[in-house]
């Protein structure tokens, strides 16, 4: 933080426009390298979050390159396990919803009764909808699919451009290999790194630099693993929720509102679809589409609850103070900046960030404290 008090010299004038051409340099650095750095940084943040895992494990069979295979080889089952079951489903669900919404287009006796359930404004806007011709490409199997795939490609362009030019699918999976030797190599020196990593920097430095990340530490274990792990939580339990009351769709949209909660309170976007289905549902079981929609919002109610209530001050406490608008903030000006690279390393930077700002902050202090007493 800059002294008010202290002139404004040649000496320093230099140093501040050094300081920020190194930033710029470095951000500039970072967007031209991203295509290689995305597979690292991937690999770095999934050991970081694996390697409480991996350290519960090594502790039960006495091998750290026995956790590590057991820990890499689970979470690939998971995966693909998650996408084995979810991806049928999905495609399935789209392809049923999308013949609802034909019916409303081509039925009129359907859609007189979806018109006498709904006000006449949110009748035109439901019919104009249910119209819509890429409204109707996208709730088919293949039409989802091919548009999910635009997406990530607008969206990951550090992946994409890992694969991109890839001829054939043996080239992309082994562009996903190195994602996992990074993996595998991260978590077998994890904790090797935690315990020397002082030892690469000179000893005037080593207490400073140890305080700090200490800070970092525990600031990213608030508000990275943290937040993932509630966001996990909170997409299980609204997955299981929208089973219940038989919503389409329930375990891919319980997953995404999830996701979308690891910036606290943006998961409420996606209320809007699952709200659209509830009521879409309903309608096709001959039932008013407020039934459909109010169990929505039951299930939404009842899990933010939980969220509020158990899971955040059980696994976060009372934390550091990262503010929801503070992480919507980093997201954005770090995609913006650095694409999927940015994304990727928006709550860690940020973190970092914070953690250097309080300890320039208390270090100001003391020195105006101790200004002042002398």
């Amino acid at each position: 933080m800059l002294d008010p008090n202290k002139p404004y010299t040649l000496d320093r004038v230099v140093r501040m426009v050094l300081s920020a051409g190194f930033v710029i340099c470095l951000i500039w650095s970072l967007e031209y390298l991203a295509t290689v750095l995305v597979p690292f940084v991937s690999a770095l943040l999934m050991a970081y979050l694996l390697n409480p895992v991996t350290s519960a494990i090594e502790k039960k069979v006495g091998s750290r390159g026995v956790a590590v295979v057991v820990t890499v080889l689970g979470s690939i089952g998971f995966f693909v396990g998650i996408i084995w079951v979810v991806v049928p489903m999905m495609t399935s669900e789209i392809a049923h919803m999308g013949s609802v919404l034909q019916e409303l287009v081509s039925n009129q006796e359907f859609a007189e009764r979806v018109r006498t359930s709904l006000p006449p404004d949110l009748w035109v806007w439901v019919k104009n909808f249910a119209a819509d011709r890429d409204i109707q490409d996208f709730f088919t199997s293949s039409g989802a699919l091919a548009i999910a795939k635009g997406v990530a490609l607008k969206v990951m362009p550090g992946i994409t451009g890992v694969l991109r030019g890839t001829a054939s699918l043996f080239t992309g999976i082994l562009s996903l290999g190195v994602i996992l030797l990074y993996l595998v190599f991260l978590l077998g020196d994890f904790g090797t790194i935690q315990k020397q990593w002082q030892n690469y920097l000179p000893k005037g430095y080593r207490q400073d630099a140890t305080d700090f990340l200490e800070e970092f530490k525990q600031t990213m274990s608030h508000y990275f693993r943290g937040q993932v792990i509630i966001a996990l939580l909170v997409g299980v339990l609204l997955s299981i929720g929208f089973l219940i009351i038989g919503l389409p769709l329930a375990l891919v949209l319980g997953l995404f509102i999830g996701i979308l909660n690891i910036a606290p309170y943006l998961g409420t976007i996606g209320l809007a679809p699952a709200v659209l289905l509830g009521g879409l549902s309903s309608l096709e079981a001959g039932d008013s589409p407020w039934l459909g929609i109010g169990l929505v919002l039951l299930v939404f109610v009842v899990v933010q609850a939980l969220q509020e209530i158990v899971l955040i001050p059980r696994i976060q406490g009372e934390g550091l103070g990262l503010s929801p608008w503070m992480i919507i903030l980093a997201l954005s000006i770090w995609g913006k900046l650095l694409g999927f690279l940015g994304l990727l390393i928006a709550l860690p930077v940020t973190c970092l960030l914070l953690s250097f700002y309080r300890r320039l902050i208390a270090r100001r202090d003391k020195v105006m404290n101790e200004a002042g007493q002398g």
